[in-house]
């Protein structure tokens, strides 16, 4: 189930839950057969970011060899262009950046893993443990562009390091490193990058001084290479999920804050370390406890619903990339897209629906996004707003442009404000600089604000927020 559908029948989907509910009741007057479902609910969202991590993994590193959008485990993956429009492998890709990013495996030892001397160029190397939790960030802001070394050690590692290198641990063996380089999309700043990017490098602690030669890669023929991330996901069934759940945390770990919901889906068979024990669950209707993922999905849905928004547009000032024990608002990131940054780095307000609160769909209508004069999101680094579809996709249109940024020429209007027209069809010659091209059907909007200003106006104090986007009458 994509978020697109989860999000838009989960009002009519809370019927579910009240009849899953209402068969429990029925069919085990219990209190541990009630709890049981109500568990299983909490382990399902516990553990959506690890499971969600790791199919991502499988899928980003089930190749022999790097070519250009995969690489195996340990080795990086430098995108040389902007992500294709058919691209459908991770939710929400950018146009504004080129991901340069790496799996790695910190289990059995560390990697080295070195940034080149960056100038000024904007990038941002945040470190993802299992749990999408940002446990390190290596940025153009943190560092001034100079060269750095990083030992990215897994848990409990006690060792001895090269000189000169800084040693950050990860909570989990499993590591994702989701760079991105700022890129201005030419083919002169396209060659700019790619020298940047061939300069990266990683190495496992035993190599690090010596020739390395990365070993070829295991590709498993039959993992689904097409199929999205996320749909593989959330296709799994409850039994599936656990026992996949169950294998990830003998190498991940839960950590030390995480003791109460370890506690409580023990008593459904997930102890970590251990297989999973499927028979604690014996005692449910199967027809019950198979509505777990469903009835999960819709609380994730529903908990996206319930959040705030500002003239239409649902964003974090605080909390998102370093969740702690925050699981339902952890799960329902990751339900939109895996890999959020902490909100001092990037911040990236959602918009689904219009000013008037109706859910956009360029077939019906025209919008338009107007900035005041002097008004442009205020960032330290750069911003970009992007359409997608309803699944977080790129959509296809004519004149291929998926987003407009601050390095677009936009054409101000006399009082010096600056309208983004969203719409099918161009505004005109004269306004198609301004023109953010919407498909004749549902759309959803991602404003990205990378290195947000932490002083007045700023989106991290409410002093300056998105505007809203009207329909045009």
């Amino acid at each position: 189930m994509s978020f697109k559908r989860t999000a838009l029948i989960a009002s009519a989907l809370v019927g579910i839950v009240v009849v899953a509910t209402v068969l429990v009741v029925r069919r085990s007057p219990t209190l541990h057969t009630d709890e049981a479902v109500r568990i299983a609910v909490d382990a399902y969202i516990y553990g959506y970011p690890l499971v969600t991590f790791d199919m991502a993994r499988r899928q980003h590193t089930n190749v022999a060899s790097p070519d250009g959008g995969h690489a195996p485990v340990g080795q990086m993956i430098k995108m040389r262009i902007y992500p294709a429009v058919d691209n459908h492998c991770c939710a929400a890709p950018n146009a504004d950046t080129l991901y340069t990013l790496a799996w790695l495996d910190v289990g059995s030892e560390p990697w080295i893993f070195s940034i080149p001397e960056m100038g000024d160029r904007y990038y941002i190397m945040p470190m993802l443990d299992g749990f999408s939790e940002v446990f390190n960030v290596a940025s153009a802001s943190a560092t001034g562009g100079r060269p750095q070394q990083y030992a990215i050690v897994g848990p409990g590692w006690s060792g001895m390091l090269p000189e000169g290198v800084t040693r950050v641990e990860s909570p989990t063996a499993m590591v994702w490193l989701l760079g991105r380089i700022y890129c201005t999309g030419t083919p002169e700043d396209y060659k700019a990058v790619h020298d940047l990017q061939d300069q990266f490098s990683l190495v496992p602690l035993s190599a690090y001084g010596k020739p390395h030669t990365p070993p070829t890669g295991s590709v498993d023929p039959e993992f689904d290479m097409k199929t999205g991330v996320r749909a593989q996901v959330n296709a799994l069934g409850i039994y599936t999920y656990l026992d996949y759940l169950a294998k990830l945390l003998k190498t991940n770990p839960p950590k030390a804050a995480d003791a109460e919901i370890v506690a409580r889906m023990a008593k459904i068979g997930i102890v970590p370390g251990q297989d999973f024990d499927g028979s604690k669950l014996g005692e449910l209707d199967r027809k019950v406890i198979e509505a777990v993922p469903k009835l999960a999905l819709v609380k994730m849905g529903l908990h996206l619903k319930q959040q705030k928004t500002t003239n239409g547009w649902l964003y974090f000032t605080n909390g998102v990339g370093n969740f702690g024990t925050d699981y339902l608002t952890r799960g329902m990131a990751n339900l939109l897209g895996p890999g959020w940054n902490r909100p001092q780095d990037a911040i990236y307000p959602l918009s689904q629906k219009d000013a008037d609160g109706n859910e956009y769909d360029g077939g019906k209508n025209r919008y338009v996004m107007r900035f005041e004069k002097g008004q442009l999101p205020p960032v330290d680094a750069f911003w970009s707003m992007t359409l997608y579809d309803g699944d977080f996709f790129f959509v296809p249109n004519p004149i291929d442009r998926y987003a407009v940024s601050q390095r677009d020429a936009f054409v101000a209007n006399p009082d010096g404000s600056i309208d983004i027209y969203i719409q099918t069809e161009s505004p005109g010659e004269d306004r198609q600089a301004n023109w953010l091209p919407a498909p004749r059907g549902k759309f959803q909007l991602v404003l990205r604000m990378y290195g947000p200003k932490q002083v007045a106006p700023t989106i991290v104090d409410g002093s300056w927020t998105p505007p809203p986007v009207k329909k045009v009458q």
